[in-house]
């Protein structure tokens, strides 16, 4: 198989661009995806993900690159949802699943009506192996671009994310790095829908990044755990889903699950091993 893999690499080059898509997208969703974690909106990111279909709809409807659509209405979700939660005694998981359930809908219903040779289910789902050179490049420069973002704004996003009131008082715009935030992970959303779709998205923001979380302090130790098992994650789905010939999306999902469960057992965090441990040293000192 690695072999296969291999000479396919050399030989096609849209394996070539789906490896460095997925890699980037993989790297990327792993270091948006730790900010999420610590902040507890996982269920953000889902409805991101979610609320880009209908902008990618519309984007057929005028001829536009799917991915201003998808962006346009990724930011609007994440305003909407922010706005009912600070503005109405409705809590932020009722606000979620208002906004991504009825953009969703919406979604579905345009696309059943544009004219389109695109398969709604490679939108939900994906498609890397069909990545075009100027959607990696896309990707690649949006990226860069929010990796840029997040140096420049470590320290209010740190500060922002474990302590917003300490941040408020010491007169940081909260709101707005939580825009700011909102904004970088619906960029990562939008590019991320070439690799796994609208539907599993949220799995490449989340899955890294809680893996890192058992075994990590520090937010940039994090991130740079997380990334690297976002690009280790999709290289692994690519070469499974490649040799055999199933969904390469799919696949990335179900191997960082697979990563995240046997992170689960041998955490020094969370390890059911380190408890049972714990558990016996404590009986034999009594």
């Amino acid at each position: 198989m690695i072999t296969n893999f291999i000479s396919g690499l050399q030989e096609f080059h849209f394996l070539q661009n789906a490896l460095i898509t997925s890699v980037v997208i993989g790297i990327i969703a792993g270091t948006i995806g730790s900010f999420i974690i610590l902040r507890g909106m996982s269920l953000m990111g889902d409805a991101i993900s979610h609320a880009v279909l209908p902008g990618v709809a519309i984007s057929f409807m005028f001829g536009i690159h799917p991915l201003i659509g998808a962006a346009i209405f990724g930011i609007v979700a994440s305003f909407l949802i922010t706005l009912i939660r600070q503005n109405s005694v409705i809590k932020s998981d009722t606000a979620i699943g208002i906004t991504f359930s009825t953009f969703l809908a919406l979604g579905v219903i345009l696309i059943a009506l544009v004219p389109t040779t695109t398969n709604l289910f490679h939108i939900l789902f994906g498609n890397v192996l069909a990545v075009q050179d100027q959607d990696m490049y896309l990707t690649i420069g949006v990226s860069v671009v929010v990796l840029i973002l997040v140096g420049l704004f470590f320290k209010e996003l740190l500060l922002t994310s474990f302590d917003p009131t300490m941040a408020k008082a010491l007169g940081m715009r909260v709101n707005a790095y939580h825009y700011l935030l909102m904004a970088m992970l619906t960029l990562v959303s939008v590019v991320s829908m070439q690799s796994v779709g609208t539907i599993l998205i949220v799995s490449l923001l989340v899955t890294p990044a809680a893996t890192a979380y058992l075994f990590c302090n520090k937010l940039k130790s994090m991130i740079i755990v997380s990334a690297t098992l976002g690009g280790v994650t999709s290289v692994l789905g690519l070469f499974i889903g490649y040799n055999l010939n199933i969904a390469v999306g799919s696949c990335i999902v179900i191997v960082g699950a697979i990563i995240f469960a046997i992170s689960f057992i041998f955490s020094p965090k969370q390890t059911l091993i380190h408890r049972r441990r714990l558990s016996n040293e404590t009986e034999i000192d009594s």
